[in-house]
């Protein structure tokens, strides 16, 4: 495996935890970087700085105790105000700033901002040459191939963002358009490596150690973003690791370990968020942990009406317990 250099960071590995939002907050990327993440990037923060006073902004905001270097994306369309937003995320301790043209999501989109500022490729010039600008430290790009099927831009895009000092560029292999369905294509990332030579980064349907190997291998990639194979798998990085390292596959969790996970996780959530908050994010976390395992469905139902931290966790607890029983050894 080669080494991965983010401007002045050698990363310990290939692999970084995709930015998501609501899901990559600050207690599902410590335990990312605990199982194996080379690098963890925050959730997405808006450029516009007079709504970070909301809670969730706020919270989104925390990069002290974050695992380094401390990469933080920001999105925005402006580019005086993620200039703004970089130099005052860089004041709260970011050590990496990552710039969004890549969210589809429509409430990202209606505001010229995430995968829809790959229409204007002057203002992405003009963003760019802002953020790098504005800030000491080094400045990475997240992008999707195009705008869709007969708009792929993604080899211009990158040799603009080359030009203009970004250190390393991510690439969905999907376009806007696609949203998250169908293949991820890896030729248009393959075609975006050829084109430039900082460190490009694949994205879209890594779901495995497999297929890891097999889209490194593809698109020649410096490095690979794991996203929504990790929600509720954090330990897929540290499978991969090892598996890009020694050509062989590690044992699939116990489920002890499994159990053990989840607890370290809730417990992480409640004291980050507080008990009434860190409840109820607990939810989705618990759903994906348990989503492949038996009685799975009746356990949420009635998880999900579970208000305190002591009542989940041993909720957890008893579900763990009685598949030890039934002979579930090993996780999926």
């Amino acid at each position: 495996m080669s080494t991965l250099r983010i401007g002045p960071y050698t990363l310990p590995n290939q692999l970084i935890l995709a930015p998501m939002a609501g899901v990559t907050d600050q207690p599902f990327r410590k335990l990312c970087q605990r199982l194996g993440a080379g690098m963890v990037v925050s959730e997405m923060v808006t450029s516009d700085v007079r709504l970070w006073n909301t809670r969730k902004s706020s919270l989104r905001l925390i990069h002290q105790d974050d695992p380094e270097p401390r990469s933080v994306q920001i999105a925005g369309g402006d580019p005086q105000m993620l200039a703004d937003a970089a130099q005052r995320n860089v004041e709260l301790g970011a050590q990496i700033i990552d710039i969004n043209m890549g969210c589809p999501a429509k409430k990202v989109c209606n505001k010229a901002a995430g995968s829809a500022l790959l229409k204007d490729q002057d203002l992405v010039r003009e963003i760019l040459h802002a953020v790098v600008g504005a800030v000491d430290v080094p400045v990475t790009l997240k992008i999707r191939t195009g705008w869709d099927r007969n708009n792929k831009n993604g080899v211009e895009v990158a040799k603009i963002a080359e030009q203009a000092g970004i250190v390393a560029l991510a690439v969905h292999g999907r376009t806007r358009a696609d949203l998250y369905t169908g293949d991820a294509e890896y030729d248009t990332i393959a075609a975006i490596k050829q084109a430039v030579s900082i460190p490009v980064l694949a994205n879209g349907d890594i779901t495995s150690p497999e297929k890891a190997k097999a889209v490194l291998a593809a698109t020649g990639a410096d490095g690979l973003l794991i996203g929504r194979a990790a929600q509720g798998r954090p330990w897929i990085f540290r499978e991969t690791d090892h598996y890009l390292r020694t050509g062989k596959k590690m044992p699939a969790p116990s489920l002890v370990e499994v159990e053990s996970i989840l607890l370290e996780h809730l417990g992480a959530l409640h004291a980050f968020y507080g008990e009434v908050m860190g409840a109820r994010i607990a939810r989705k976390h618990v759903g994906w942990y348990l989503a492949t395992l038996p009685g799975a469905r009746e356990f949420r139902a009635e998880f999900n009406r579970l208000e305190c931290t002591d009542a989940q966790c041993a909720n957890v607890r008893q579900y763990f317990r009685e598949r030890q029983n039934d002979g579930d050894g090993v996780a999926a």
